[in-house]
């Protein structure tokens, strides 16, 4: 067999450099900036590329539907409370930015065991050697009450924000499900059964847990059917809330409510399938605009919390 002969490339067509369209310029690079100037300044630094970019547009979003009087919703997983990042959330519910909340049943354990003693999270490899994982008295006894009060209260997120924020625990202060109460903004619980560690509680019941979460169900329902020319941004649960979201999303559209052009926004630190499907994409189908950002929710939160205060506060929404 011959030996292919090099191909030659006298002939090719060029262009000018100038005349090619491009996707970078300098004006989108970052600028370096010296210590001690302020976090304005730096977000005015970052690269207008990608994920710094994203953020911005993100936050500029967030500014400009509350500034119409549209809803931002938080929907989180409980990561996003074990690693610190509550107090952010609590920060943008008092300056009236966030306007709701939704979560996952062990969100409740982590924020109410905070609020109990300052400590959650357990070492769940050496307890499960001996079946004492889960097994916090205080805990179960807390969240079984919550779904037993919950009828009359008005929904699981809220009969446990009422308990916390009429005990005298040392930190409740610090609880999102207090605060939230206080606040009058709505946060649903969406548990399922199994999964949390007070449902092996002798005080657990399900009937009250399964009517307590299908309530909050339902008024995350009515939440979604306001969310046009809103805000959802989703951090930290890879299953449960992306399915819950869009189950929601398809009801109050069968129902007649108009939900097409709206923002969605995915924080986590690995690209799961749901999350970009179920709120990323698909929702934002019928005419809205749908961000993933991928990274770590004690870094994302605190950026996106800076970059919202920056625009809210700052008058504008440009940076």
């Amino acid at each position: 067999m011959a030996r292919p002969e090099p191909l030659s490339f006298e002939g090719l067509r060029t262009y000018s450099l100038r005349e090619r369209p491009s996707k970078v310029s300098v004006e989108k690079l970052g600028r370096a900036f010296e210590a001690g100037l302020s976090f304005r300044d730096f977000l005015k630094s970052l690269p207008r590329e990608l994920a710094a970019r994203d953020l911005l547009e993100v936050a500029r979003r967030v500014v400009e539907a509350r500034r119409g009087g549209r809803p931002f919703i938080v929907a989180f997983g409980a990561h996003v409370v074990k690693v610190g990042a509550a107090p952010y959330l609590i920060s943008l519910m008092e300056k009236g930015l966030l306007t709701a909340l939704a979560t996952n049943g062990a969100s409740m354990v982590h924020d109410a065991e905070l609020a109990m003693c300052g400590n959650t999270s357990e070492d769940v490899a050496r307890a499960l050697r001996d079946g004492s994982f889960g097994a916090a008295r205080e805990t179960g006894e807390l969240l079984n009450e919550a779904a037993r009060l919950a009828r009359e209260t008005g929904g699981l997120g809220r009969a446990l924000g009422k308990l916390i924020a009429e005990s005298d625990f040392p930190y409740r202060k610090l609880s999102l499900f207090a605060r939230a109460y206080e606040l009058e903004i709505p946060i649903t619980v969406h548990v399922a059964l199994g999964t949390d560690i007070v449902h092996i509680h002798p005080s657990a019941r399900g009937e009250h847990i399964g009517e307590a979460t299908f309530l909050d169900f339902r008024i995350f329902c009515r939440l979604v059917s306001e969310l046009e020319g809103g805000v959802f941004l989703l951090a930290g649960s890879a299953v449960l809330l992306p399915e819950v979201f869009l189950k929601a999303l398809s009801a109050v559209r069968n129902l007649g409510y108009r939900v097409e052009h709206f923002t969605t926004v995915n924080f986590d630190f690995i690209r799961q399938y749901r999350p970009l499907t179920n709120v990323v994409h698909r929702p934002t189908l019928s005419g809205g605009k749908g961000y993933s950002i991928t990274g770590h929710h004690e870094i994302l939160i605190p950026l996106l919390y800076g970059a919202i205060v920056e625009m809210w506060e700052g008058g504008h929404a440009d940076l």
